[in-house]
């Protein structure tokens, strides 16, 4: 008996060193189930990394939601409106309009994007830094951040208090869920659904909205594209940037000298820590590839930006900034913005200017420590300490604090896990049970055109 509850206790204690690889395995392969037999993950052995850009920008390689079991997963997950998210959308005239609207509430005086972003993070930090040394989750705190910057670059004025709550609260919904931490809520979605509906019918946004979407349509776009993909995105990447820095005092103590280090710490982390895991095209044509090589049309492609990323590296897996020193941008294998011929991110241009000020923002304020495990998917959402600059702890205080976020951070990594594995399967049985995009695509056709019922009439068809 006793020696049963030795194993028993040796189970437990050893739990943070083993189980949540396991759990991430496992849910991997419940992914794969989701992908189906027709999915074709690169680089593989046949499609090595000198030739993953080569599939991701080619012509064929366009079909983004129709035809992928995937594609009912993601689609839950970004609801209100994933019909019209502007990653979601297929090709044709609906996306070049929405795309049109997306770069001109994007576009901007490089200064004047920058000073937008430095002024939203120093509202937000006064708010929250009101001690010597502050605990906070680095994504939370970056949330409210760029939902304020956000707004203002849709509505062109700052952003209210309770609009800024329910952006925020939409935003961590979906990524929460994203990542299978909780379960997703529709009502706390449409509670923002409601306010932007009003701002809409009202004319506040300070462009035209795509004149191919209906009303309710270009609320959801609104929805989808800013204050879910845009605020989430940034959040996370600039929580990446912060636990980075934090975790390597002499890149952090170098950037506050030489603010041009900042692209290679960024070029760095999205390497390292790139947004996406897998991105994923549907072949819409064969794809030859060479005499041997064929991908047949319907193949779900599914990109994975992680394992290109740790290829054409020495030590793949050491955060090292000064590598970038060496390495030119047509040689690394490095797209943290997508690819040029296949749709890159909208905000390629912004996102590095903004996320510099904010950085320059934060390090102006305080020091950064932190001690828990740094992954790609940061479940843990970047628990990190905030030390005012003009009040240091001392160095003896600083490692007993680290000690005691490190050991949290690896129990509370146990219980995560397994938290992951059951909301995961969860939804994908709930995901797959709904079918959003097969359903739509059943009634509608690419442009979102309603499909006949019935088959046309000859004179129909001589028309």
């Amino acid at each position: 008996m006793w020696l049963t509850g030795l194993l028993a206790a040796a189970v437990v204690l050893t739990a943070p060193r083993w189980l949540p690889a396991r759990v991430v395995a496992l849910r991997a392969k419940m992914f794969e189930k989701v992908n189906g037999d027709n999915a074709i993950t690169f680089p593989n052995a046949v499609v090595g990394p000198d030739r993953f850009q080569e599939v991701y920008g080619h012509p064929a390689a366009n079909g983004r939601s129709r035809g992928a079991g995937l594609s009912d997963l993601f689609w839950y997950w970004l609801s209100p409106g994933p019909e019209v998210h502007q990653e979601h959308l297929e090709a044709g005239p609906r996306y070049d309009d929405v795309a049109r609207t997306t770069r001109a509430l994007l576009a901007g005086p490089g200064d004047e994007l920058s000073a937008l972003a430095a002024r939203c993070a120093g509202r937000v930090l006064d708010e929250r830094v009101t001690g010597r040394v502050t605990l906070v989750r680095l994504r939370d705190l970056m949330m409210p951040v760029w939902a304020e910057y956000f707004h203002e670059l849709v509505f062109g004025e700052p952003c209210p208090r309770k609009a800024r709550d329910l952006i925020v609260g939409h935003a961590d919904d979906v990524v929460t869920s994203l990542k299978c931490t909780g379960l997703r809520h529709p009502a706390r979605r449409a509670r923002l659904t409601r306010y932007l509906a009003r701002r809409v019918a009202a004319g506040d946004v300070r462009r035209p909205l795509p004149a191919s979407l209906s009303p309710t349509e270009q609320v959801h776009y609104l929805q989808g594209t800013f204050f879910n993909t845009g605020v989430v995105q940034m959040s996370e990447a600039m929580a990446h940037v912060l636990l980075a820095l934090a975790q390597h005092p002499e890149a952090a103590a170098r950037l506050a000298r030489d603010d041009r280090y900042f692209g290679h710490v960024l070029d760095e982390t999205m390497r390292l820590y790139p947004l996406f895991g897998i991105a994923h095209r549907i072949a819409t044509a064969e794809i030859a590839l060479d005499e041997r090589t064929t991908l047949p049309a319907g193949s779900v492609l599914c990109f994975s930006y992680p394992d290109y990323h740790a290829t054409g590296y020495a030590r793949p897996d050491v955060f090292d900034p000064d590598r970038w020193d060496h390495v030119g941008a047509r040689e690394a294998h490095h797209i943290p913005f997508g690819v040029a011929a296949n749709r890159p991110c909208p905000a390629w241009r912004l996102s590095p200017l903004a996320l510099r000020a904010a950085t320059r923002e934060v390090l102006r304020r305080v020091t950064l420590h932190s001690t828990v495990t740094h992954t790609r998917s940061m479940p843990s959402r970047g628990p990190c300490l905030l030390v005012r600059v003009d009040q240091p702890l001392p160095p003896g205080r600083l490692a007993v604090l680290g000690a005691l976020l490190r050991v949290r951070d690896r129990w509370e990594d146990v219980w995560r896990s397994v938290v992951q594995l059951v909301l995961g399967t969860v939804m994908v049985l709930h995901a797959h049970r709904l079918r959003l995009a097969g359903r739509y695509f059943d009634t509608h056709d690419t442009q979102g055109r309603p499909l006949r019922h019935r088959p046309p009439s000859p004179q129909e068809i001589t028309e």
